[in-house]
């Protein structure tokens, strides 16, 4: 009988659960805390060559060094540093870089809905923290997370967190390194070949119904397409119809 009542308990929504389902049996702050940097460490170190890439690239298009590390706590969106850097380096109109790096962010919209059920328990000020803290990599672990209702949510947003935190840190002094140091890599190491292939790993646990998978073959068919197309339009494009893909496919189910 016992085992019947906790497991009705745990099955009911996270939406329809009072503030008692939400604390009772919960996992501890900073057991959640430490639990996301542990999930985020392997993937936060795959962002290592993304720091010197970028220091590289922004040094490149002619950004001077304490600019182009400014860039990484102020926009802290490794896309758009990179299309925003080459941009400035093609010398593209300032509206394109906007419209540009705005566009190919928009996935962050996404990420915010499929996040905001849960987390809308939490103060403005929890929510503006980790709204900033929210990237492909934090998502990918910390969605997989929310989506374990064998685990109560109050203390979940401590996971988010601690997954957030890590990759911040790492994005950080890898951007350092990389304005300083990246120039020295060499170039056979094709260090750059490792952005296409983290982003496959973060993506490929994320697809779990026709909606993602949609968005991500037409969004990918596209890039493929528009691949010449100047001032990296062609990724804003992708952008755009992988999202009206997705939101289509959601909208008919």
């Amino acid at each position: 009988m016992d085992g019947d009542r906790a497991e009705g308990r745990h099955s009911k929504p996270f939406d329809l659960m009072n503030q008692s389902d939400l604390e009772a049996d919960a996992p501890s702050a900073p057991a959640e805390l430490l639990a996301g940097i542990r999930a985020e460490i392997p993937v936060a170190f795959s962002v290592i060559p993304f720091g010197l890439i970028f220091g590289v690239i922004a040094l490149g298009a002619g950004l001077p060094p304490l600019f182009a590390i400014a860039m990484s706590p102020v926009v802290f969106a490794g896309s758009a540093q990179f299309i925003g850097a080459q941009l400035i380096g093609l010398g593209a109109p300032a509206i394109v870089i906007v419209v540009t790096t705005f566009v190919v962010n928009l996935r962050h919209a996404l990420y915010g809905f499929s996040l905001a059920p849960h987390l809308k328990h939490l103060s403005r000020g929890w929510r503006w923290l980790l709204a900033y803290l929210l990237t492909d990599e934090a998502f990918a672990m910390t969605i997989i997370h929310y989506r374990d209702h064998s685990l109560y949510l109050a203390n979940k947003h401590w996971f988010f967190l601690g997954s957030g935190l890590t990759l911040w840190i790492v994005w950080q002094i890898s951007t350092v390194v990389g304005v300083y140091l990246g120039a020295q890599v060499p170039a056979v190491w094709s260090l750059d070949f490792t952005l296409a292939l983290t982003f496959i790993g973060l993506v490929i646990p994320t697809l779990q119904d026709r909606p993602s998978v949609a968005a991500a073959l037409v969004a990918g068919a596209v890039a493929v397409a528009t691949f010449h197309f100047p001032y990296k339009i062609g990724l804003m494009l992708a952008s755009l119809a992988g999202i009206v893909a997705g939101v289509w496919l959601e909208r008919r189910a």
